[in-house]
């Protein structure tokens, strides 16, 4: 199964991620260009690099693309770019020309433009940092009242603004043109920091009403459509295979997608809402699932149970000192696979219920734990890393070299896991909030449980990719 993969930016969770959690499967080849062509905080994609990667591309089943890299240089550039409407249009004909010869299912996503709550412009325009929060008022009051609730922005700041937002919105509507002649196998638009009100929100609500595809999220989305392209490709792999044999369509049974089942561990406050989405965690955990393109199900028909520690009054946030109740309930795990969800808390895990995790052995049943970011983050790339693993699990169960083909699953599984233990709960949670100066030495004691828990050992080096605490790189050796 071969399948072209065009990152958000050249972030680890953006760019390594997707290579680690395919490697879990050695069957799956991952097509993905050459980091460098990617962008970061401060710079935008090489976007005609990116083209000349895609004209090369081999015969690939599936391409799963960010359309901000190729359209705008990434999901920051979106919000800063100067280009025009029609200069970004010939970009993206360009892309659609390249993409027609291929023959590929394409899976994409297009962001609508978020507004910060904040006074920030790291991933902002420059005006940001003093006028961020009040476009942000300007913005909700305008969607919830229809009126200014008081004049504060500039006419030439929000005349840029606003003209910016009309450009993107007028992209994302030619793609909706795209998708309904046909063009994509699946076309998601994604909104993230999202409030109740806001132009966002009325973009949001204006392209489903043309039949656009919403998703609260952003970054975990090219993941969760990873796991959606795997599973209709092995679908339509295992109905050639069905059909080969059989030689008659009417007894082809179509293989089901992954089944999996939902536990809450606070059932009675899944319909909170996490912080930066504006749906519950409930309708968080079961749109990530219905992208990937599982199958919700009750326990004992699941294939895989998903167990997501869910806050219990709100969502907490360590390094924002955002404080809640910690787990404090019996974990017991399962007698079959599941993974772990833990969005107690927004970026970082929570202390307590890995504590009470790693008191039990993490056997052959467990496919992943994440606590990256929101929780949207945390879903989509724990569904997808559990995806691939089951779809490995499947495969070598038939092969005549089980042993082999399942001892190296394993391994990169266990890899993955370690970067993910050491990253959500080591880094986010506890030693981010020291600072970087004496990372090696504050982390080791967490390496030392996480190695003895998973029954590995590595060496490891940690960096910062874009000179800030948000995100560290983990490369093992």
């Amino acid at each position: 199964m071969n399948i072209a993969f065009i990152p958000i930016d050249n972030r680890p969770v953006c760019y390594t991620l997707p290579e680690q959690i395919c490697a879990i499967n050695k069957n799956i080849k991952l097509l993905i260009p050459e980091r460098s062509l990617l962008g970061d905080l401060k710079k935008s994609a090489d976007v005609d690099g990116i083209f000349k990667w895609l004209e090369s591309l081999p015969e690939c089943d599936s391409i799963v693309m960010c359309l901000d890299t190729v359209a705008y240089g990434g999901l920051i550039p979106s919000r800063r770019s100067t280009d025009t409407f029609e200069e970004i249009k010939t970009r993206i004909e360009k892309l659609k020309n390249i993409l027609k010869t291929k023959q590929a299912k394409i899976y994409a996503f297009s962001s609508i433009m978020r507004i910060s709550n904040n006074n920030v412009n790291e991933e902002e325009k420059e005006y940001w940092n003093k006028w961020g929060k009040k476009i942000f008022n300007y913005s909700y009051c305008m969607d919830k009242f229809g009126t200014i609730c008081k004049k504060e922005v500039p006419d030439e700041i929000l005349e840029d603004y606003l003209s910016t937002r009309k450009r993107n919105f007028e992209i994302n509507k030619l793609y909706l043109d795209w998708q309904k002649s046909g063009f994509f196998e699946t076309l998601v638009f994604s909104k993230d920091d999202c409030a109740e009100f806001g132009f966002n929100v009325q973009e949001a609500k204006a392209l489903e009403k043309l039949g656009g595809f919403i998703k609260t999220g952003a970054d975990e989305i090219p993941l969760t459509l990873l796991a959606r392209a795997i599973q209709m490709t092995r679908r339509q792999e295992d109905k050639r295979t069905s059909l080969y044999h059989e030689k008659s369509l009417s007894s082809y049974a179509p293989k089901t997608s992954l089944k999996v089942a939902p536990i809450f561990l606070s059932p009675e406050n899944k319909h909170l809402i996490s912080n930066y989405e504006d749906v519950s965690i409930e309708k968080s955990v079961l749109g990530q699932l219905e992208l990937a393109g599982c199958e919700v199900c009750e326990p004992e028909r699941a294939d895989i149970l998903l167990y997501i520690n869910n806050f219990e009054d709100h969502q907490g946030e360590i390094v924002m000192k955002v404080d809640t109740k910690q787990f404090s309930g019996i974990w017991q795990k399962p007698d079959k696979p599941y993974m772990i969800a833990d969005v107690r808390f927004a970026n970082g895990a929570d202390n307590a219920f890995v504590q009470k995790l790693f008191e039990t052995d993490l056997d052959d049943n467990f496919y992943g734990y994440s606590a990256w970011n929101t929780s949207a983050n945390t879903l989509g790339s724990l569904i997808c890393a559990a995806v691939v693993k089951m779809t490995r699990r499947q495969e070598v169960k038939k092969s005549s070299s089980y042993f082999e083909n399942s001892q190296s699953s394993d391994y990169n599984f266990k890899k993955l896991q370690v970067i993910r233990f050491l990253d959500d709960w080591a880094y986010q949670a506890n030693v981010r909030q020291a600072g970087t100066m004496d990372i090696d030495k504050l982390i080791k004691p967490f390496e030392e449980k996480v190695f003895k828990k998973l029954g590995v050992h590595y060496n490891v080096n940690y960096s910062f990719p874009w000179n800030r605490l948000f995100e560290v790189e983990i490369e093992l050796s």
